[in-house]
């Protein structure tokens, strides 16, 4: 049968898991921990040529169909993703300016 809650806390304690809780309280991060700072770069750099040949190919596709709303839809929904994925601080700058006009503080 599975303890209470009240209970599971003090099981933990009686097993020696006190002992884990100050362990993990005094770790100090790994010095030989990889550097992700250009990750962000990176992963423009590789998938931002992508997006372009996969919106251009699909663009190509739907003006060849004579699909010419689906085409307007797609351009417009194409511009918003990509201005989204190449401007980096877009997504802060959109998420203050809402948070401002429902009137939060946003500081």
């Amino acid at each position: 049968m599975l303890p209470l809650l009240s209970s599971a806390t003090d099981s933990f304690a009686f097993s020696g898991g006190g002992d884990l809780l100050t362990l993990a309280a005094q770790a100090t991060p790994s010095t030989d921990a990889p550097d992700t700072g250009g990750l962000a770069d990176f992963l423009r750099g590789f998938f931002g040529p992508l997006f372009l040949v996969i919106v251009s190919i699909v663009a190509v596709f739907f003006l060849f169909t004579r699909e010419i709303t689906r085409f307007a839809q797609f351009i417009i929904l194409a511009i918003f993703i990509g201005i989204v994925f190449y401007v980096p601080g877009i997504i802060e700058v959109i998420a203050v300016a809402l948070a401002r006009a429902m009137g939060v503080s946003a500081e």
